[in-house]
C-alpha cells in the first residue's frame, strides 16, 4: 500500500505540473473515495489544496464526516451550500409534458452537475485542476452522472477497484466509520450505490478483477457496461 501511494502522489504532482496549474481542489463528500482522495492530494500538494463541501439537501452525517476528514488531515476548506440553488433551478425548469418516470433521476443528476460547475469555479480562480472521485468499479458501470462527478480533470483512483480503495483508506488512517459506511452517492433519502446499481461491489469487483460471476451478474454488469459506453468516451464527431 505504501507503494501504491506514493505512486498516486507522484501521479497527482505530474498530472498538475504538466498542465502548468498550482494545486488540486476535489469534493469532500464525507464517502469513501473522496476521503481517499483528500488524503492522496493533501500528501501531493500540503499547501495549495482545496476541499470543497458541497450539501445540497444532503444528509447532515455526510457533512459531519467530512469535516472529520478534513480535521484529521489538516485540510482547508470551503463550504458552497446549494440547496437554494437547486430549489431554484428546478422551479425554474419544471412543468412540460414529460414522463413522470424520468423525473426522479433527472431530478437527482441536477445535483452533482451543480456540484461540477462549483468545483470548476475554483479551480478557475486559483488555477488548480479538478480532482474526481471515481473508481475502476464505478467507471467500468457506468455508475455517475455525466458532467456531474464524472467531470474532472483527473482520476486519482480510476484503476482500483473499490475493494482495493478500501485496502489503501485502511493504510491511509481513514476512519474506520467512513470505510465500512453504507456507500451512497446522496442523490435521495435511502439512496444507496449498490441498491441503485442492484448489485454489491463484492459482485461487481469479482466479475471485474477475474471474470468470475453468476450468469445474471455477468448479463447485468455487461448491459451497464455497453449502455454507459458514451460515458467513457469523447463525444463523437462525423468522420467526415
Amino acid at each position: 500500500m505504501e507503494e501504491l501511494s506514493q505512486k498516486l502522489v507522484h501521479w497527482i504532482k505530474e498530472q498538475v505540473s504538466g498542465a502548468n496549474c498550482r494545486g488540486v481542489v476535489f469534493g469532500l463528500s464525507g464517502g469513501l473515495d473522496s476521503a481517499v482522495v483528500a488524503v492522496l492530494c493533501k500528501r501531493a500538494f500540503p499547501d495549495t489544496i482545496l476541499a470543497v463541501l458541497m450539501p445540497c439537501h444532503s444528509d447532515p452525517v455526510d457533512m459531519d464526516d467530512a469535516g472529520l476528514i478534513a480535521r484529521q488531515f489538516s485540510i482547508p476548506t470551503v463550504t458552497v451550500t446549494l440547496d437554494s440553488i437547486y430549489d431554484s433551478l428546478l422551479e425554474a425548469i419544471a412543468g412540460g409534458d414529460y414522463d413522470p418516470a424520468t423525473r426522479r433521476v433527472a431530478e437527482a443528476n441536477l445535483k452533482p452537475r451543480l456540484r461540477m460547475s462549483t468545483l470548476y469555479y475554483f479551480a478557475n480562480r486559483l488555477r488548480y485542476l479538478v480532482v474526481g472521485t471515481g473508481n475502476r468499479s464505478e467507471i467500468a458501470v457506468g455508475y455517475s452522472t455525466k458532467y456531474g462527478d464524472a467531470g474532472a480533470d483527473i482520476l486519482p483512483l480510476g484503476n482500483l477497484l473499490k475493494s482495493r480503495v478500501r485496502e489503501l483508506a485502511s493504510y491511509l488512517s481513514i476512519p474506520n466509520g467512513i470505510i465500512e459506511k453504507t456507500p451512497s452517492a446522496g442523490l435521495w433519502a435511502g439512496q444507496t450505490d449498490e441498491g441503485e446499481m442492484g448489485l454489491s461491489y463484492e459482485e461487481l469487483d469479482r466479475y471485474l478483477a477475474s471474470g468470475e460471476a453468476t450468469d445474471e451478474i455477468r448479463r447485468k454488469v455487461d448491459a451497464m457496461a455497453r449502455a454507459s459506453a458514451h460515458k467513457r468516451a469523447a463525444p463523437p464527431v462525423p468522420p467526415f
